[in-house]
């Protein structure tokens, strides 16, 4: 499904020039009209601060503030005006690790560099078709973490100690 993306506001934070300006590049492909750029995670969180922007696009590797801190200050910082946004974290590791790192940061989405621009519009597809609720606990807020749905839970329980969560007795 082709979206029309003239209203929609991206800020792209990321310290490696020629990789901000090859996604802006491919934004502006889309169709996206305001397209925001910082150069760390400190410029980005002000930038979203001022712009409040639709969807942030941000390096996971920047000085001094990288793209989880960043995507914990847009979740949790009290100046933050969206903590809802759509974060895609750009990183050029892949490790299992990372991508839960990532996650449990409150990262939407990840892209693993070098991307192109189907695989871009992939996920910004996803963040509009197919939005996560969000999650608020004592250690994370963020889009729900779990994504697959498994076909042959019969429930209501999914781990063998959530029947205890709660019981006061």
């Amino acid at each position: 499904m082709p979206y029309h993306f003239d209203t929609v506001s991206v800020l792209i934070v990321e310290d490696n020039q020629p990789m901000a300006m090859m996604a802006r590049a491919i934004l502006q492909t889309f169709g996206v009209k305001t397209i925001l750029l910082a150069k760390n995670g400190e410029e980005g969180f002000e930038a979203f601060c001022k712009h409040n922007p639709d969807i942030v696009v941000a390096d996971w590797m920047m000085k001094p503030l990288d793209g989880i801190v960043l995507t914990r200050m847009i979740r949790s910082e009290p100046r933050s005006p969206n903590p809802f946004a759509p974060v895609i974290l750009m990183t050029g590791f892949s490790e299992r690790s990372r991508v839960a790192t990532a996650r449990d940061s409150g990262v939407t989405e990840f892209l693993v560099k070098p991307f192109n621009a189907k695989q871009l519009y992939k996920r910004i597809a996803q963040v509009i078709e197919r939005p996560r609720q969000f999650i608020r606990s004592e250690e994370f807020f963020g889009p729900d973490r779990r994504r697959l749905v498994d076909a042959t839970f019969a429930g209501p329980w999914k781990r063998h100690l959530d029947h205890t969560l709660g019981d006061e007795s």
